[in-house]
């Protein structure tokens, strides 16, 4: 038997229930962990109010750090007592044991701590989706970061500025800011309400950005569109301030000639290359300090302050659970 934390049925903080499941027999080429840190991320909140459908145990989470207790038949790329990460589907990562395909499992170095890989995996290897798969950013690459603070935002930051992008970030207030400076943001604009396009049009003497990333959605996307040069792009990764609202194509050209993209962190994660060479990029920026945020542990009992936090936008950094 494990403890999980479940939803009973789409919606907010209040569904989430703690309960003890047994889990089945191990399958051929899976293995089963004993997890340490679980990662807390957005996608797990539209997870839980039904934005995207989970399987039927109705666990949330999509990444983990933990120790190797069991394996399948056929596994030979893992072992009993190996430390090893892992992301994407299946989803069901908030247990304190869960069943995992095993090409899943990423073995650990002794150098990296549980809570640094929990607090950054899935959110380094979106920026790496972002940076290297959405728009080859490099030197002389401008780009445009909202939320910039958060835990996606200040690793977008630090691993565009090492590639030599010069970095424009958004932010919702003036201590938000500072961490954005010291995650490498040459440009800060500062407030939720703040004129974006005139404020990069100022930046960048109204040439625009070459790549916006916004995961702020509701009405801020359109503001953003504003901000991109011809030709470029912007990438729309999520909706933290509400559902998007359509987006007409006249609004993307021909004046503008820009490119919207939606791309989803899950299906790069599905691709066995790119997940085995973005983990591989990650986890030796962690190692080195590149790619680390601060994070901000929970209990796995607490979930629900954790998401409450996240979405309340009081946190900076990322968030993990502790089974």
């Amino acid at each position: 038997m494990t403890n999980v934390v479940r939803v009973r049925t789409p919606g907010g903080i209040e569904q989430f229930e703690i309960a003890e499941i047994e889990l089945p027999p191990l399958a051929a080429e899976e293995v089963r962990i004993r997890q340490t840190a679980i990662g807390v991320n957005f996608v797990d909140v539209y997870q839980r109010m039904g934005l995207y459908p989970m399987p039927p145990a109705n666990i949330p989470g999509v990444e983990g750090v933990g120790v190797v207790v069991a394996i399948g038949s056929g596994v030979t790329s893992v072992k009993a007592g190996d430390r090893i990460a892992y992301a994407g589907a299946p989803v069901g990562a908030y247990a304190a044991e869960r069943n995992l395909p095993a090409w899943r499992a990423v073995k650990l170095g002794d150098a990296l701590s549980d809570e640094a890989v929990a607090s950054s995996f899935v959110k380094a290897i979106t920026a790496h989706m972002l940076l290297h798969r959405v728009y080859p950013v490099a030197a002389g690459t401008t780009l445009l970061v909202h939320s910039a603070a958060g835990g996606l935002g200040q690793l977008l930051t630090r691993w565009a500025s090492l590639l030599g992008a010069t970095v424009v970030a958004a932010v919702g207030s003036a201590a938000k800011a500072e961490i954005a400076r010291q995650a490498g943001a040459r440009h800060v604009i500062v407030g939720r309400d703040a004129d974006f396009a005139q404020a990069v049009g100022d930046i960048t003497g109204k040439r625009g950005v070459d790549v916006a990333y916004d995961g702020v959605g509701g009405a801020t996307l359109a503001r953003t569109l504003a901000c991109v040069r011809p030709f470029g792009v912007v990438a729309s990764i999520g909706q933290t301030a509400g559902p998007i609202p359509p987006v007409d194509v006249s609004d993307l050209g021909p004046r503008r000639s820009i490119s919207l993209a939606r791309p989803s962190v899950m299906a790069y994660m599905n691709e066995t290359e790119a997940y085995r060479l973005a983990a591989e990029a990650v986890l030796t920026g962690i190692e080195s300090g590149i790619l680390r945020v601060s994070g901000q542990s929970y209990p796995l009992s607490e979930a629900a302050r954790a998401h409450a936090d996240l979405e309340s936008g009081r946190t900076s950094g990322a968030l993990y659970l502790t089974p």
